[in-house]
């Protein structure tokens, strides 16, 4: 069965009460932000408002729920056994990446990223004082490798590897044998990984595999996750970096005191520990049922209606990679198209970087008629009218 879309203007919402002023226009139909339209698991409803009911929210600790319900969720789905020790709870993926940096990088020390790349990886570099290294992903036949003579070069040169796993916005969710080649280059040269696998969760058609398990990575990597892409619950902030190596954590946990948030949300900490149960599993694979639907319900349309655009093969999440380069469009033309004649407001590749130039990102966790209908008005635009 597939899910449903839920009201959510006036709620406050960036994706849909931001989007006018966000895109400088009205009427347009949000498919940007990756959040999901639908309602998030009865389960974590339930445990909210039994919180809710006890009227003090005062400082909260990081209970043995939490931990263990981290524990259990590592185990179930991806097979690691982690020791509650190596948890170190946060207040969102992006927060982690810049702890990690200034915690365990100098000033002017270079960054491996793999382009075109979520926009935060970039900032977050650049916005510390440390230099850019890119690894462009290579881009062929619908689907993006990653370019090994480059990545063993630029490894030489950097102290930290931020790794998109799976990745955003190309959706690849990469296999053991590419994640073990990346972790043995690393490794040889003592490069330290910081892997944001906040999608994981979502991979579609096999399970996804953390580089921090793997033997020749454990020791270097930090793997950031959070429940909030997974359950749709990205306003609780609710993050944690799993790092096993003590040096390594010391370093972080040293950082993070820094920035003076000891202390977790009640309503935050409910949620993860009711979403990490066998209750959330079963949510979670309804949801990707109805994702891949609805992945499967754009690729038809497009083929049918729209050939010229060709969506990259989605491997992972709830978002796709839209290649456009054969509407003959530069990256300002592609947008105006997309915003200004489609009303449609998408994620514009060259936003991820260069290497994203001529592609748009749709976000397809939303219902079948709103996407629908969001097709429809983009092949008007195509075909020079308006909508």
């Amino acid at each position: 069965m597939l899910f449903e879309a839920i009201e959510r203007r006036g709620t406050g919402t960036i994706k849909w009460d931001d989007v006018a002023r966000r895109f400088g226009r009205e009427g347009l139909v949000p498919l940007w932000v990756a959040d999901m339209d639908f309602a998030v698991p009865a389960v974590i409803q339930e445990a909210l408002a039994q919180r809710v009911e006890h009227p003090v929210y005062g400082y909260s600790v990081y209970d043995d729920r939490f931990f263990e319900a981290i524990q259990w969720w590592y185990a179930h789905r991806f097979g690691w056994r982690i020791e509650r020790e190596w948890i170190v709870p946060d207040h969102g993926v992006v927060v982690s990446i810049n702890t990690a940096i200034t915690a365990l990088t100098d000033v002017g020390d270079g960054i491996m990223i793999q382009t075109p790349i979520y926009p935060p990886f970039m900032t977050a570099v650049t916005s510390n004082n440390r230099s850019v290294i890119e690894n462009r992903l290579h881009y062929d036949a619908g689907r993006y490798t990653i370019d090994w003579d480059d990545f063993e070069a630029k490894a030489r040169d950097a102290s930290m590897f931020l790794l998109c796993s799976p990745h955003n916005p190309t959706t690849r969710a990469w296999n053991a044998d590419e994640l073990h080649r990346m972790a043995e280059i690393c490794h040889e040269n003592d490069v330290v990984i910081v892997a944001d696998e906040i999608h994981s969760d979502v991979v579609h058609g096999r399970t996804h595999v953390p580089i921090g398990m793997l033997p020749e990575a454990q020791a270097i990597t930090l793997t950031l996750h959070a429940p909030s892409k997974t359950f749709n619950i990205a306003g609780l902030n609710q993050s944690y970096v799993i790092i096993p190596d003590p040096e390594i954590r010391t370093a972080y946990q040293k950082r993070f005191a820094q920035i003076g948030l000891p202390h977790g949300n009640p309503l935050s900490i409910a949620a993860l520990t009711a979403a990490y149960s066998p209750k959330g599993v079963a949510w979670l694979e309804a949801l990707l049922a109805s994702l891949e639907a609805n992945s499967v319900f754009v690729r038809t349309y497009l083929a049918e209606h729209l050939p010229q655009i060709v969506p990259v093969e989605t491997e992972a999440t709830f978002l796709m990679w839209l290649d456009c380069r054969a509407l003959g469009l530069d990256d300002a033309e592609l947008e105006h198209l997309f915003l200004d004649r489609a009303h449609l407001a998408l994620n514009p590749g060259i936003s991820f970087g260069a290497a994203g130039s001529g592609f748009m990102r749709l976000n397809i966790g939303t219902s079948r008629t709103q996407l629908s209908d969001a097709l429809a008005r983009l092949h008007a635009a195509v075909q020079g009218g308006e909508r």
